[in-house]
């Protein structure tokens, strides 16, 4: 393990606690609406983030930003934010692993759209992988 790249690490460190998210928002949806179970957890989110930013003082570092970033920036939010509400709805009538087993297939939607968008090369590896995970949510879907 010594020799896993840093974004391995974080990747894998946020695959866990994703996986602890939808423990505890199961849990957590009993008798609750999703959207405002969403909007604590939005909630929640803008305070540590927000508690990082000024602990570490880079909030400074806004200004530089261009028109590009803020537009990309406030896109990127609004289809987090639609993630989450549909995650949420999903999560309280589905069962953990089924929704999460689906929601993954946003990976697969991510590598097309990289490819599209960003030409970002569609290896044999990833095409193997996707495809895996394409299979998977067929499964799920289909039973």
């Amino acid at each position: 393990m010594a020799n896993i790249s840093t974004w391995v690490l974080y990747a894998l460190l946020s695959a866990i606690f994703a996986a602890l998210t939808a423990i505890f928002a199961k849990v957590g949806l009993k008798n609750v609406n999703p959207d405002l179970a969403t909007a604590i957890r939005t909630a929640i989110i803008l305070i540590i983030t927000w508690s990082i930013v000024l602990f570490k003082k880079t909030n400074g570092e806004a200004q530089p930003l261009s028109k590009s970033n803020w537009i990309f920036l406030i896109l990127s939010g609004v289809a987090t934010g639609l993630s989450w509400l549909f995650y949420y709805r999903a999560l309280q009538i589905g069962k953990v692993a089924e929704v999460n087993a689906i929601d993954k297939g946003s990976l697969l939607f991510a590598a097309v759209l990289a490819f599209i968008f960003l030409k970002e090369p569609m290896t044999p590896k990833l095409l193997l992988g996707i495809g895996l995970i394409f299979a998977g949510m067929l499964v799920i879907i289909w039973k």
